[in-house]
């Protein structure tokens, strides 16, 4: 059997406090494990401060896990680390360019930092792949935000790593861009590199990614294919738009964004029984609509459980 892609074996990292005992310290990853198999599409879900750009800078190198063992295509990213390095293109959150260069110079200085020489080829592919062959000569200062983050892309792909990190690629950038990266990363996937995504865009998510881990506080809660998370699911979803105010006892069953709201609906009579609260409540229902229920609504569910004890896996 390959060795994984990606290896995550009991990672935890602990930030020591500036101030006071060692006690308030905090523990931004907490005994993370899972593997992620050499040509997955993979997605790595949580909110805001659940742990992922910290775990993500432990697989780059960028940090150090405070116990554990992160692994990129069988290199320790510590002890290997020129390996790992080698074997890994990330797209990072922030949007970090050098201003004094043209986008293909920074192609060819990015490929330069990995002993990566007479690749123009490549370089034309990703220019003409990303949309950005028009751009290629221009200044770095002189592109949009969604140009930038295009070329940050360009630049993770331009050593042709195996596996490929993308921590909130498409976050601000407009559709045509989303549209574009998205072809271009499901064709580098058919052709086996393997693909570990971040992203705020849950339906992303569903449609790229064939297993998903979830974290909270630091910790694995969720770990599954896709399908069988949505199949876990609640057998329905009833959607509702609205003229009024839900009462805050239905509110918190419900999902709210702003006129449209969802409730989770299991059969038939449970459909009828919400409607009528809702109703009685004094809300005017202007639509109905009966879906199934989507990654959003398992995510949410998944967040909103007490518990956060792991959900383990075994690595197939």
């Amino acid at each position: 059997m390959s060795v994984p892609a990606i290896r995550f074996h009991q990672v935890s990292k602990t930030y020591a406090s500036a101030k006071g005992p060692a006690s308030s310290s905090l523990k931004a990853l907490d005994n993370v494990s899972f593997d992620i198999q050499q040509g997955e599409f993979f997605g790595l879900l949580g909110p805001n401060g659940a742990g992922k750009t910290t775990l993500i800078s432990i697989l780059a190198g960028l940090n150090r896990a405070t116990q554990g063992e992160v692994a990129v295509m069988g290199h320790d990213v510590q002890a290997d680390f020129a390996q790992a390095r080698r074997n890994l293109g990330v797209v990072p959150q922030e949007l970090v360019f050098d201003p004094f260069f043209n986008v293909r110079e920074a192609l060819k200085i990015q490929s330069g930092y990995f002993g990566v020489k007479h690749n123009d080829d490549w370089i034309d592919e990703l220019l003409v792949s990303l949309g950005l062959a028009d751009k290629a000569n221009s200044n770095m200062r002189q592109l949009s935000g969604g140009m930038k983050r295009r070329v940050l892309v360009a630049q993770a792909l331009v050593h042709k790593p195996p596996v490929i990190v993308l921590d909130e690629p498409t976050a601000g950038v407009d559709v045509e861009l989303r549209q574009t990266l998205w072809q271009f990363i499901a064709k580098l996937n058919r052709e086996g590199h393997t693909v570990l995504l971040t992203t705020h865009y849950l339906e992303e998510a569903e449609a790229l990614c064939g297993r998903i881990a979830m974290l909270k506080a630091g910790r694995v809660v969720a770990l599954e294919k896709t399908s069988t998370l949505l199949q876990a699911a609640s057998s329905h979803v009833l959607k509702l738009k609205i003229e009024g105010q839900l009462s805050p006892h239905l509110a918190a069953m419900a999902r709210v964004t702003g006129r449209m709201v969802q409730f989770p609906a299991h059969d038939a009579a449970e459909i009828e029984t919400t409607l009528a609260a809702v109703r009685a409540s004094g809300v005017v229902v202007e639509d109905v609509e009966i879906t199934k229920p989507d990654l959003e609504d398992v995510f949410l569910d998944v967040m909103s459980q007490k518990s956060s004890g792991a959900v383990q896996e075994a690595s197939s």
